[in-house]
């Protein structure tokens, strides 16, 4: 009879605990305002006046020397490519477009350095980029450790920013 008063006693404890932890408010979390302004109406990730990635292509250095460009993402307002040497990834070449991310083009305004005429910055130990027209982002980040700032510096040269900074 004991026995069976304690099963009874668990199975009613057991059903009060689950109907009160499944009637208590969650908080919510870090990405419920995140998702709520993506999910409104009219709200894009990408801004219309942005230029469609395959637009971008034409401006990106071609293969050479030893290095071959293999391109990896196209959507609008980005474009990007590996950049190989012997089968190997050791660079990331990118070009954006800051409509879609104003604040992108905010670390250009204090830049002291120039690479072919346009303001660059380091991005971390890994990344150079540099600001075209005011507007379109160029980038290249070293994925391997010997590919250097100065090689990263070098093939932003070899893209031809003239011809972006005449895209509109």
């Amino acid at each position: 009879m004991l026995l069976k008063i304690r099963q009874v006693f668990t199975v009613f404890a057991l059903s009060i605990l689950l109907l009160l932890t499944s009637c208590a408010t969650q908080a919510p979390s870090r990405f419920d305002q995140a998702q709520q302004e993506s999910s409104q109406r009219g709200s894009s990730a990408v801004v219309k006046e942005s230029e469609s990635g395959g637009s971008f292509n034409q401006f990106f250095p071609p293969s050479g020397g030893g290095y071959e460009r293999v391109y990896t993402q196209e959507k609008k307002g980005f474009a990007e490519a590996k950049l190989k040497k012997d089968g190997k990834e050791v660079a990331m070449l990118a070009i954006s477009d800051t409509l879609n991310n104003p604040t992108a083009a905010k670390k250009f305004e204090k830049s002291t350095q120039n690479i072919g005429g346009y303001p660059a910055v380091s991005q971390g130990s890994t990344g150079t980029a540099v600001l075209v027209g005011d507007r379109y982002q160029v980038k290249v980040l070293s994925r391997d450790p010997a590919f250097s700032e100065s090689d990263r510096q070098a093939w932003l040269e070899k893209f031809d920013l003239n011809g972006l900074s005449q895209l509109k």
